[in-house]
């Protein structure tokens, strides 16, 4: 099991790479987080898991399952959270209620560990957070509630780039109790820049006051920021401040940042190709108006963010752009906020009740407690192109702007496009990932853009080299003793 000093520390890369260089020596490999946190979510056989689980599990050459990710919570807003337990959606619980949760959840996270384990020759866990955070250790299903329960040896992973790795895992050491200490094997070194010789010392006073051996420090390593992300801190690296100049600009794509964005690595893609600046505006900062295009992303609350987008001044800004001739596209909750209005008559997503839309495009969209979690593909209707993703959301989405789809999927228009074709939204998640399409939308947008992404053989270029890179730093023999010691 792999556990961290905190929060992005590495963890679920740390594992993709692992699972690639086992699966690589022939070993039936399977990822595990036995509770995840996040907004970031992928279709998994007909339930939903994290986007890192997704991740690990193409990292180890195998289909996802929901059984790789049992218990996943989905903020909604700072209280409450959606609780998604194998794949399905169980209900939604304040912070003080999920403790309540937990311990009727061990079982089904053991469940679908030992589902895993008798296909397996190898599990890879990944923790959640940090161990060391005693407050929510109760009924703890996530770190070393888990490892106890599960008899799972665990190594210690530190962040260096983020500093106060030495703290970090001391603190960490110092914080657990007995039995917790006797599961830890030792300690990996995270994002280390420069000569590894120069951490000796650390080593040295790590291992002095924990009595722990450092099982290898993995550098920094660049393919890394090539695969997706789970946790929205990736975003930072888009920032508005981050403008790309130069004589040939690209194109400009804007996206607002939404307080509950979910499954922004729908922009990934973009992000990648050396012809699109991505832009992520932070609350405070108005929408640039020299965009091309302009993303609405996905939303865990879809009325709470428009009213929030309402709030910045981004839908006066989202107008302006229209009225320029710019391109919009919404996807999932970005597609519900461009028609009249977004209901949640259940309050499934909030308080319940009414939201006014931008109006762009000529649809409803009424939240309902079924939740369409399906794989799909199809192909856009304005340029012939095929696309491939998946839909999760729980909008009905009704109107006469259907009449003009956007897409065609299964012989089935869905979607909509404004009459101008200028505002267009669809359910799929994963649009812009299909190169033909991507290349096909970018050269619309201007005239003469090309596009040179592979972007499906990107990643599974970054994961084959990040695996190279842990593979090199850590001795994988080592590792695999240790779990074969449980």
């Amino acid at each position: 099991m792999i556990q961290g000093t905190g929060s992005h520390v590495g963890k679920s890369l740390l594992v993709a790479a692992l699972a690639r260089a086992y699966a690589a020596r022939g070993l039936a490999v399977r990822p595990f987080k036995p509770q995840n946190m996040s907004n970031n979510a992928a279709v998994a056989a007909g339930g939903e898991i994290g986007r890192a689980q997704a991740l690990q599990a193409r990292a180890a050459g195998v289909p996802a399952s929901v059984h790789m990710n049992p218990v996943l919570l989905k903020p909604q807003s700072d209280r409450t959270a959606q609780v998604v337990v194998q794949g399905q959606v169980a209900g939604a619980a304040r912070a003080a209620e999920y403790r309540d949760w937990k311990p009727r959840l061990m079982p089904r996270v053991l469940e679908s560990f030992a589902a895993l384990e008798s296909e397996a020759d190898l599990m890879l866990v990944e923790g959640a957070g940090s161990p060391a955070e005693v407050n929510l250790r109760d009924n703890d299903i996530a770190n070393m509630g888990f490892a106890e329960t599960a008899r799972v040896p665990v190594v210690l992973v530190g962040d260096v780039d983020r500093g106060g790795v030495i703290a970090s895992l001391v603190g960490t050491w110092e914080l657990m109790n007995p039995a917790e200490r006797a599961l830890i094997k030792g300690y990996v070194i995270n994002r280390f820049r420069g000569d590894p010789a120069l951490f000796d010392g650390a080593v040295e006073t790590i291992t002095a006051r924990t009595g722990l051996p450092c099982l290898g420090i993995v550098p920094y390593a660049e393919a890394a920021t090539r695969l997706p992300s789970e946790d929205s801190v990736a975003l930072d690296s888009h920032a508005f401040t981050n403008q790309r100049g130069g004589a040939t600009r690209p194109v400009r794509v804007v996206v607002p940042r939404l307080p509950r964005i979910a499954n922004f690595d729908d922009l990934d893609p973009l992000s990648l190709e050396p012809a699109v600046e991505l832009i992520v505006v932070p609350q405070g900062q108005p929408l640039p108006g020299d965009a091309d295009l302009i993303v609405l992303p996905g939303s865990k609350a879809t009325r709470a963010d428009l009213a929030v987008l309402v709030t910045e001044g981004w839908d006066i800004d989202i107008r302006a752009h229209h009225r320029r001739s710019g391109t919009i596209v919404g996807l999932c909750a970005g597609f519900q906020m461009l028609g009249a209005a977004v209901a949640d008559p259940a309050g499934l997503e909030g308080t319940p009740g009414v939201t006014p839309g931008l109006g762009l495009l000529d649809v409803t969209t009424e939240i309902r407690p079924a939740k369409r979690l399906v794989e799909t593909r199809g192909f856009d209707l304005a340029t012939g192109q095929a696309v491939a993703g998946y839909e999760m959301h729980m909008g009905v989405t009704r109107g006469a702007g259907l009449d003009r789809p956007m897409l065609e999927i299964s012989g089935l228009g869905t979607g909509a496009r404004s009459a101008d074709g200028r505002v267009m939204g669809c359910y799929l998640h994963g649009l812009f990932a299909a190169d033909g399409y991507r290349a096909a939308f970018l050269a619309r947008l201007r005239a003469g853009t090309g596009t040179v992404l592979a972007y499906e053989a990107s990643v599974e270029r970054a994961l084959d080299e990040l695996a190279s890179t842990v593979a090199g730093a850590l001795d994988l023999d080592r590792l695999l003793a240790i779990a074969e010691a449980r």
